[in-house]
């Protein structure tokens, strides 16, 4: 792995610890930064910034559609469950 590879991945480690919420409260302000365009760093900044918002935002919701999906498909796989506890039959005689 070379020194860029090395550099993003560290960035991503970081980004993966922030909190989707927190970064979704700040999607709307950012939003209004990349709409008003301005041959800047800042306004460069805050294309990154609502960028990556978007991509935990996918990333998440990807996850989450994924593991509802394979949740479902073991409930459908898994045998019924056997109660172990004796059931309420009379002997009829």
């Amino acid at each position: 792995m070379n020194g860029l590879e090395k550099s993003l991945n560290k960035i991503a480690d970081t980004i993966l610890h922030l909190d989707e919420a927190s970064l979704t409260s700040l999607w709307d302000e950012y939003k209004n930064k990349v709409e008003q365009f301005s041959r800047t760093a800042e306004w460069e900044r805050a294309v990154i910034i609502f960028s990556i918002i978007n991509a935990v935002r996918t990333k998440n919701a990807i996850f989450n559609e994924i593991l509802l999906k394979s949740n479902s498909e073991n409930n459908k796989k898994s045998p019924p469950k056997i109660s172990k506890e004796k059931p309420y039959l009379k002997l009829v005689k």
